[in-house]
């Protein structure tokens, strides 16, 4: 029995997106969706009551800096993560690999695992394939990922060849010392880079395991938005179509239409609640740095066309004024108002496949988007 079931409602009859339904140990999620990040159990911020209000459907944690603190064992003590955090829809842990790779000049990849220095500490630590797994058993996440190499970009074909190659095994690893199949459901995530014979390789290889769903890593690291839109075109058709699509580490909304399009289901990014501390709010319009001076005086809500509770409440003035004051409220609004964005747009995008007019919407949406110069994120 796998802890999660995917419905594949209907696809959009000019694109390969899919309108589908998740079943999972929390509620059923409706997809294509996008998960707010809740880095260290908490989406910077946000109440979960907050989340609730504009309808995030489920949210996603990070295995490394909660195995740095509090520490998985106190995570388990007090229930899992959903107690832990008083959260009762769905979450997804990630597998920390991409975080341990991040600290380039602080770990040592091995076979048998990864070598790291705590970031915050200097302290020698560990984490391995089997350690990943028991660390996300403990926090008991509905949706848990294989532990992977996510390689660098550029990287050169041999280096990428060897680190899918180590991918395939931790994931065999990763399956191995799942104990709670029955209620957390492991994804593996597919590897390659930029190479069109290894995303195929490494789609085959990790496919062949029959996990309950899937991932595409390696994306969003620094390469041209066409090459990863194109690496999308060839590599999610590789997966299956009666399983669950994520696609790691993405938020904007090109992205997201793009993903979409090529059969994408799951995203998540720490792009809207970053930008959103930065003084940056996501618009219909495109993008608007609530911080600048012109709109000391401008009475009107961020957003005119948006329904949220910061558009509807306060003006750009005053958001503006808080961020300038360092006022912690301020970072709330438009961190609110960000997330809602988006997740407002993920129900637009449901709507539109299903009528059938997603590249309509698409059009429709970028034609004001794009007004702004300052489109692209």
């Amino acid at each position: 029995m796998s802890a999660i079931r995917y419905e594949l409602i209907k696809k959009d009859k000019k694109t390969g997106a899919r309108l589908g339904r998740l079943y999972t140990p929390h509620g059923v999620i409706e997809t294509p969706i996008f998960m707010p990040v809740g880095t260290q159990a908490t989406v910077k911020t946000m109440s979960p009551e907050e989340l609730k209000q504009m309808n995030a459907q489920i949210i996603l944690s990070n295995t490394y800096h909660l195995f740095l603190r509090p520490g998985h064992d106190i995570v388990k003590e007090a229930g899992g993560l959903h107690h832990f955090m008083n959260w009762d829809r769905p979450i997804l842990t990630d597998s920390g690999g991409f975080q341990v790779f991040s600290l380039s000049d602080l770990r040592k990849i091995t076979e048998e695992g990864v070598h790291f220095r705590n970031h915050l500490s200097g302290e020698k630590l560990f984490i391995s394939p089997e350690k990943s797994i028991e660390i996300q058993n403990a926090l008991g996440a509905d949706i848990i990922m294989a532990f992977d190499e996510c390689p660098p970009y550029p990287a050169d074909r041999d280096y990428v060849k060897k680190s899918l190659e180590r991918t395939t095994r931790w994931a065999e690893r990763s399956l191995k010392a799942h104990s709670r199949p029955n209620d957390q459901a492991l994804f593996g995530i597919v590897q390659g880079g930029v190479y069109k014979d290894l995303r195929e390789q490494s789609a085959k290889e990790i496919t062949s395991l029959n996990f309950p769903g899937y991932a595409i890593g390696g994306l969003s690291v620094g390469e041209p938005k066409e090459m990863m839109f194109d690496i999308l075109e060839y590599t999610t058709p590789l997966l299956p179509e009666d399983k669950p699509r994520y696609l790691m580490g993405v938020g904007d909304p090109e992205s997201l239409f793009e993903g979409v399009i090529r059969g994408i289901d799951m995203f998540d990014c720490v792009l809207p609640t970053r930008i959103a501390r930065n003084g940056t709010a996501m618009t219909s319009q495109g993008r608007l740095v609530v911080r600048n001076a012109k709109y000391a005086r401008d009475f009107g809500p961020i957003d005119p066309k948006c329904s949220c509770y910061t558009c509807q409440n306060y003006s750009r003035a005053y958001v503006r004024h808080l961020l300038k004051a360092d006022e912690i409220f301020g970072l709330r609004l438009t961190t609110y108002h960000n997330l809602f964005f988006l997740l407002n747009l993920m129900k637009n995008i449901r709507q539109a496949i299903l009528e059938d007019r997603l590249l309509e919407y698409k059009e429709e949406f970028f034609a004001e988007y794009g007004r702004n110069e300052l489109r692209t994120f």
